[in-house]
């Protein structure tokens, strides 16, 4: 029997390779998962990075948008919901070139029951930004290389 884990990897893996190549190319993996935090890891490897060889910023815009929308849609789907998600806006403050593999870090698990719960019972689109935290811990540990604020829109279908 897969753990929950796996089974999340390999929805990601096969969500990537049949909607969103680039998202595959990348090869983003969760590390962990629970109600309040997800935690996912894209290599740098030659698709990820730039010519300074630290991430490329379209590679870590990817990997935020996976942290945050992932939770939101095993939430939804663990539910036995079907949800409209999509990202409306995007702030982001890059601090540190990431030179190594990219974590990101959501930990607004709550905060997207409470917008699930109000579109559920609403029928209305809910927008919320939830922040996601890229670090690299094989070079600095917990110290955030970017902070990501993304404005996550779902609606009840």
């Amino acid at each position: 029997m897969l753990s929950t884990l796996k089974k999340a990897n390999l929805y990601l893996s096969y969500f990537g390779f049949s909607k969103v190549p680039l998202l595959w190319l990348s090869r983003p993996k969760i590390l962990a998962m629970d109600e309040e935090m997800v935690e996912i890891k894209i290599p740098l490897k030659r698709r990820t990075k730039n010519h300074l060889n630290s991430m490329y910023i379209g590679a870590l815009v990817m990997g935020a948008d996976v942290a945050g929308g992932f939770m939101a849609a095993m939430k939804a789907q663990k539910q036995g919901r079907k949800i409209s998600l999509a990202f409306k806006g995007l702030k982001a403050e890059f601090l540190m070139r990431p030179e190594s593999d990219v974590h990101f870090i959501c930990r607004d698990g709550r905060l997207i029951d409470a917008m699930l719960e109000e579109t559920l019972s609403t029928g209305e689109r809910v927008n919320q930004d939830v922040r996601i935290t890229a670090i690299c811990p094989d070079l600095h540990g917990d110290k955030a290389m970017a902070e990501f604020d993304l404005t996550l829109s779902i609606k009840a279908r």
